[in-house]
């Protein structure tokens, strides 16, 4: 999908480009493919940089163009990763600035409308993209926010009933926290590169870069501090299992000693030989009640030490 977007006291969609209008691409088709590499002739190393689901944010030049890339959150139709980070390029050259990715994401919309609420004015393609970054962290921070909400009621599922499929669930978790703490280290690295560029550097608004980095330290800590979370709680329930087994086996051999006492009992008893027994019309109850007296002493001993 292509769309249009010009600075006025906001983001303003039109029909076609203007100068300086900002071009944003989402999942590009053939002939959207075709516009950007024959129409804008932007170079094609940087569309496939941008379709690699596993690009590194960076910033590069080449004949004039600049690409940058930097992840960004999205919420994901897969069920077994709810939540991952994609790719997101702006490249630029001029009055040329377009946005490319290879998913649909909330960000871009939800920066329109922002940017019409609080007239922001984007004063050059570095602008735009600190901007991005700051939407990009507090789009984190939102999907976080969600996850630490399934972290929860995951948490309330196992403490009624240890289920695999509740420690799948916390596992699912686990790897969206490790894409957005990879994801948002990567970003931190690549907006101090941005903000170093000496020449850009006097141009850059102190408060857009104080915001920006205040956003992704937040978010990086949120994510680390989940992550942190969730690992102890996997291993207190980890822990739990193994009790539980534990005093499983422990129940499970009480039982089998108190059965052999009985049937070893028996086994002497039946053997085909004198036993001073065989005679006696009450032996199969004096046998009986040593078998049941010495059960009771054994499962008085066990629950004693606490094995049932």
């Amino acid at each position: 999908m292509k769309a249009f977007y010009t600075n006025d006291n906001g983001l303003l969609e039109v029909l076609k480009w203007t100068p300086n209008c900002w071009i944003n691409i989402e999942n590009p088709s053939e002939a959207e493919k075709k516009y950007l590499l024959e129409e804008l002739q932007i170079p094609e190393a940087f569309y496939n940089d941008i379709e690699d689901i596993d690009e590194r944010p960076r910033i590069e030049i080449e004949d004039g163009w600049t690409l940058i890339i930097m992840r960004v959150p999205i919420k994901s139709n897969d069920i077994k990763l709810p939540f991952q980070t994609i790719p997101l390029g702006v490249i630029f050259r001029g009055d040329i600035c377009v946005t490319i990715t290879f998913y649909k994401t909330e960000i871009i919309h939800d920066f329109m409308l922002y940017s019409r609420r609080k007239n922001i004015q984007v004063k050059d393609n570095f602008d735009w993209v600190l901007r991005l970054l700051l939407s990009s962290s507090v789009w984190y921070l939102k999907y976080l926010k969600q996850i630490n909400q399934k972290i929860r009621l995951a948490e309330d599922n196992l403490e009624k009933s240890i289920k695999n499929e509740e420690l799948q669930a916390l596992l699912q978790i686990e790897k969206c926290l490790v894409f957005f703490i990879t994801s948002l280290k990567a970003n931190d690295v690549l907006f101090h590169r941005i903000k170093n560029l000496r020449a850009h550097k006097a141009s850059y608004d102190p408060d857009l870069l104080e915001d920006v980095e205040i956003e992704l330290s937040q978010a990086q800590d949120t994510a680390n501090i989940y992550s942190n979370i969730l690992t102890g709680m996997m291993d207190a329930y980890a822990s739990v299992i193994s009790n539980n087994m534990n005093d499983i086996m422990k129940q499970m051999t009480s039982i089998s000693i108190i059965l052999v006492i009985p049937t070893l009992i028996a086994s002497v008893y039946g053997m085909n030989v004198p036993n001073g027994l065989e005679e006696s019309k009450y032996g199969i109850w004096i046998i009986l009640f040593i078998s049941f007296l010495l059960s009771a002493f054994g499962v008085y001993m066990f629950k004693r030490k606490r094995w049932f």
